[in-house]
């Protein structure tokens, strides 16, 4: 295969295991590709569109220097019923390296997609504001309040379309790369977390258990424990949970079906096990399993 083609890249959902992405570009142009277009969808929106804004390195600067303290205090937490977090301060700090611009100023072909939750349409962002389709596009459901674009109530394109290849922007001969954060294959964690993250712990989970003590008005405790992540193998699901492994099984489907339809050049497996939704603390390990994965695959391709 040769190493002077462009690759159409397409990035999956798949909250903080999205840090993977990363790996995978810096993979893809290591190996002396040309990315000469983007597809994302919620956190692979997001990798995208700080990519092709020319930010990717100011992006995992400050992503690698972020522990958990710091990832708690960007979660700005609402008692809202339609999500209990706003998500306005952690874009509110990326736009000191990153600023809005309109998506078809960027370097390369660009597009996020996001989901009309009343009239159940899959929404695409390939022009406007680069803000509005990456906000809209990372929405998770009953997480992330819904986002308002044009009188329309936005939220995760991974509700739809949790793997956008028929997004993405094709040209002549070019190779198609996908890049899945969400996949059902195993994962086996060997790093050891480092001391800044240690000294953080304690305190993070007390103003985790702070918050949950004060979503208890909306739901019943005992389905907010699972948060913790500390339950047994005879436990029930809680709601985060079940949450999340209902859109694990909705996605696996839907992702099987789009890669059964186009065929892709190049597969990189991510394992869904390596880390929660909110573990961006661990961006340096998650970087490194994407690229791992990105060699994986193309060895095998």
């Amino acid at each position: 295969m040769s190493k002077t083609k462009s690759v159409a890249l397409v990035l999956s959902s798949g909250g903080a295991r999205g840090v993977a992405h990363i790996g995978v570009i810096e993979a893809l142009l290591a190996e002396g590709y040309e990315i000469s277009s983007i597809s994302g969808c919620s956190m692979g929106a997001v990798v995208g569109a700080v990519y092709a804004a020319g930010e990717l390195d100011a992006y995992k600067n400050w992503l690698c220097n972020l522990d958990k303290l710091d990832v708690f205090k960007l979660i700005d937490f609402t008692l809202s019923t339609q999500g209990f977090i706003r998500g306005e301060k952690v874009f509110r700090e990326m736009k000191k390296f990153l600023h809005d611009r309109k998506i078809e100023e960027l370097n390369i072909p660009f597009s996020a997609n996001a989901t009309d939750i009343v009239n159940g349409e899959e929404v695409v962002f390939s022009t406007g504001s680069l803000y509005k389709a990456i906000r809209a596009s990372s929405s998770i459901p009953s997480v992330l309040k819904p986002s308002i674009v044009d009188h329309r109530e936005l939220v995760d394109g991974g509700v739809l379309n949790p793997l956008p290849i028929d997004n993405v922007s094709r040209s002549t001969n070019d190779l198609l790369v996908v890049s899945d954060v969400n996949s059902p294959i195993k994962y086996d964690n060997q790093t050891t977390t480092n001391k800044a993250q240690k000294a953080s712990a304690s305190h993070y989970k007390i103003l985790l258990d702070q918050f949950v003590q004060k979503w208890g008005d909306y739901l019943p405790k005992k389905d907010l424990t699972p948060i913790r992540h500390e339950k047994s193998a005879k436990s029930k699901f809680g709601y985060l949970d079940l949450m999340n492994q209902s859109i694990n099984l909705m996605q696996d489907k839907l992702a099987a079906q789009t890669i059964a339809q186009h065929q892709p050049d190049i597969i990189v497996n991510v394992s869904r096990d390596i880390c929660g939704a909110f573990n961006f603390y661990r961006a340096e390990e998650l970087i490194e399993a994407g690229k791992q994965a990105f060699h994986k695959a193309h060895k095998k391709s």
